[in-house]
């Protein structure tokens, strides 16, 4: 988004406050917010467009039907000429160098998280997104429920499934995602219960480091978003306090994507969860209707025992066979 001669000053990034940053144009990927102000010219000489393009990195260009441009105009005076640019302001919003209104200095990470963002394949050649080769099936229990009744066994992991690629964090820890896409598609990584701190890009295939881009240590704050966009051959690394106790969702926010299993479960405090959630009754009853099961772990049971939970489709690392 674009407006011809008029700067954008960002004041706001996923519903978080930021101090004010100047750019020509806004980028956003889908599930990200961005809030900017405006200050209107002082003379009304002229009208001016504004822009909004439609594209896809990934996508080959079409003439005349894609990157999708639609125009409008900013309107000071219904008898002024509008002002026609050369060009249209575009451009990468510059993540690391926004700092948050008045969110704290980079978090120092207690624990890392390695998330790789691709697509495996099934023995049939079926393609399905993952993380870690994990593609995500919903298990047969709803996992907060698993959470809520399973004791001590939830803070296993596999008290999930090992379809969830769920993920147990104490309270109060801070986490550090790290978000790796070797992939050929751009990824939008989303996280739900939480904003993280934006700490690093960089690209995959940058061996030495020299290209990694930091964000500032000391007093700075760094962005806080809930949204990250990860371009095909780049990395980003996120962190956030696990704070808010529950079952929250990671995934990526192309919708065809998390549909194809690019989801990871992140249970937070599931000790101090049971002391103090209680599902509405309403929520209960939604599930006795569908015969949705609302004790135990991922297969419904109180015990270690897997055998009814959803089935893996099982991605193979090694794709040399699918292509003889």
């Amino acid at each position: 988004f674009a407006i011809d001669e008029h700067q954008l000053l960002i004041v706001e990034v996923d519903g978080v406050r930021t101090k004010p940053f100047a750019v020509d144009s806004v980028r956003l990927a889908p599930a990200q917010r961005i809030a900017v102000m405006v200050t209107a010219k002082s003379t009304t000489a002229s009208n001016y467009q504004y822009h909004i393009t439609m594209f896809g990195d990934y996508l080959p260009p079409i003439a005349g039907i894609f990157p999708s441009v639609y125009n409008g105009t900013v309107v000071y005076n219904s008898d002024a000429p509008t002002a026609v640019p050369a060009t249209i302001a575009t451009g990468f919003l510059d993540e690391i160098s926004i700092e948050s209104l008045s969110g704290p200095p980079a978090l120092v990470p207690d624990r890392a998280v390695f998330l790789n963002t691709t697509v495996g394949f099934m023995a049939d050649r079926s393609a399905h997104e993952s993380f870690n080769l994990v593609t995500y099936r919903d298990p047969l229990v709803p996992s907060v429920y698993s959470a809520l009744t399973t004791g001590g066994r939830a803070i296993n992991p596999i008290t999930y499934g090992p379809q969830t690629n769920a993920h147990v964090f104490r309270l109060g820890e801070v986490v550090e995602l790290l978000l790796w896409n070797p992939d050929t598609l751009p990824h939008v990584m989303h996280i739900h219960g939480h904003t993280f701190q934006f700490a690093e890009r960089g690209y995959t295939n940058d061996t030495t480091g020299a290209l990694r881009n930091q964000v500032a240590q000391g007093a700075f704050s760094p962005l806080q978003r809930d949204t990250v966009f990860v371009p095909s051959g780049e990395y980003a690394v996120v962190r956030f306090r696990a704070d808010n106790p529950g079952v929250w969702i990671m995934h990526c926010h192309f919708d065809w994507h998390m549909g194809m299993g690019m989801s990871a479960l992140f249970v937070e405090a599931p000790e101090q969860l049971q002391q103090t959630l209680a599902v509405p009754a309403s929520v209960a009853e939604q599930c006795r209707v569908q015969g949705i099961p609302t004790q135990g772990n991922a297969a419904a049971s109180n015990a270690y025992n897997f055998t009814a939970a959803p089935n893996l489709p099982y991605l193979i690392a090694n794709t040399t066979a699918l292509r003889q």
